[in-house]
């Protein structure tokens, strides 16, 4: 049975070999030097504060809301990719891939987790701009930060919205055509909306039914089988892509912003 010396020297020769000090730059986080090169060195813990204020570690301040958040992104991301295996976005088999999933899969949890995941996702986004909103963490000098969050939760939304469409029942298209059908008065854009008559190449108005922000999320006049691939490509794709990018520079700014607001 090996002594605790024995130990001891066996993990002082590993942190002293070349390919452990080659990955580690910096000695064990046992003072506030070493912590500090720990974060600032680390591609993952670089993005957060090296110290904390203690109000940003009681739950009843922050509720926790923005990390379970990102912590639901994970997990729709890693189901996501386990559903992409299975799944093929197209009108003739996404439903039966759907029921296939469902009943057949041995990972078809993957799919009423990703599902469930998606709710409490929008619920706990809600919940930490509200509790943002209350304690006042959006005034200067976050106010940008708070920018940055609530374009993620229009993302959150989209995502939603987006996935929506994939199981491909008759829940899903009727849902998704009135979603759609209120575009249709999107200022400028829309072909109902407000300013849209005023955009003209010469005396063609350049903002119609066959033209306007519908047309381009549907692919289409009406749900079909190309509005599937194209809600499909922004769920998997395009809005996960964007949310990615700015969680980083959301975590990333609330370092740069003195850490999570609140008193000492």
């Amino acid at each position: 049975m090996a002594k605790k010396g024995d130990i001891g020297q066996v993990w002082d020769y590993i942190v002293n070999t070349q390919l452990w000090r080659s990955v580690m730059r910096h000695g064990y986080p046992d003072s506030p030097r070493n912590r500090s090169l720990a974060v600032m060195s680390n591609v993952f813990l670089h993005l957060h504060p090296i110290r904390l204020r203690k109000s940003g570690l009681r739950v009843r301040y922050t509720w926790c809301m923005g990390g379970l958040t990102f912590f639901l992104f994970l997990v729709e991301t890693i189901t996501g990719l386990l559903l992409m295996f299975y799944y093929r976005p197209t009108a003739e088999y996404a439903y039966h891939d759907i029921v296939y999933l469902r009943a057949d899969v041995a990972l078809g949890t993957m799919r009423e987790i990703h599902r469930w995941g998606a709710h409490a996702m929008v619920i706990t986004i809600w919940l930490h701009m509200m509790r943002v909103f209350l304690t006042g963490a959006y005034k200067p000098p976050r106010e940008f930060n708070w920018g940055v969050g609530v374009i993620l939760l229009v993302l959150t939304l989209l995502l939603s919205f987006t996935g929506y469409l994939l199981p491909w029942d008759q829940l899903a298209m009727w849902a998704i055509t009135v979603g759609t059908n209120m575009a249709r008065a999107t200022p400028i854009m829309g072909h109902e909306g407000p300013g849209a008559a005023l955009i003209k190449v010469g005396d063609i108005s350049v903002v119609h039914a066959a033209s306007d922000v519908r047309f381009g999320l549907l692919a289409g006049r009406f749900v079909g089988a190309p509005a599937i691939l194209r809600f499909y490509v922004l769920h998997c794709v395009g809005f996960p892509l964007v949310a990615a990018f700015l969680i980083a520079v959301h975590f990333w700014r609330v370092r740069k912003d003195g850490g999570i607001s609140g008193p000492l």
